[in-house]
């Protein structure tokens, strides 16, 4: 029997951040967990810039706010999470461990050969160090997660 109380998803805004929020949103849904979406940021304060660093602090939150349903917060009682790290791997790991994570959810960008030797995989290395199963999402021509049916409306 699989029991997930607590789903992890790592989003970074991108296509596949909204593929991995579908899957997410889905197996919360289905096994009654609780959604945490994660996003993390590098330090702007540690390089040089126009804007300040707290404004694109804030511009994140309010991001990832918005990305919120309505339903994800009353039914799958979300959890909004921003941190601040040079190594997102570890620091999607480090809030797993800490928020006794089930189940971590991420896509991937899926680079092959040297793009993926120069610039690493975030997701393999939650992979191989995370506390928990990972479930990784590359961009494919087919998906088993369909839009749900829309609601029949209230009789009178």
């Amino acid at each position: 029997m699989i029991d997930l109380k607590q789903v992890l998803v790592a989003i970074d805004f991108d296509e596949m951040s909204n593929v991995a929020l579908t899957y997410a949103r889905t197996l919360s849904r289905t096994f009654g967990a609780r959604l945490h979406v994660l996003h993390v940021m590098g330090n702007a304060f540690l390089r040089p810039m126009a804007n300040d660093p707290r404004a694109i602090e804030a511009g994140v939150t309010r991001r990832l706010l918005d990305t919120l349903t309505e339903e994800d917060r009353s039914v799958l009682h979300a959890v909004p999470a921003i941190r601040t790290s040079e190594h997102p791997a570890e620091e999607i790991v480090k809030y797993a461990e800490a928020e006794q994570i089930d189940l971590i959810i991420l896509g991937t960008h899926g680079r092959p050969g040297v793009a993926h030797f120069l610039m690493g995989s975030v997701a393999e290395k939650v992979v191989r160090t995370a506390p928990c199963p990972v479930l990784t999402l590359r961009n494919h021509e087919r998906e088993f997660v369909t839009p749900d049916p829309p609601s029949a409306p209230a009789s009178a």
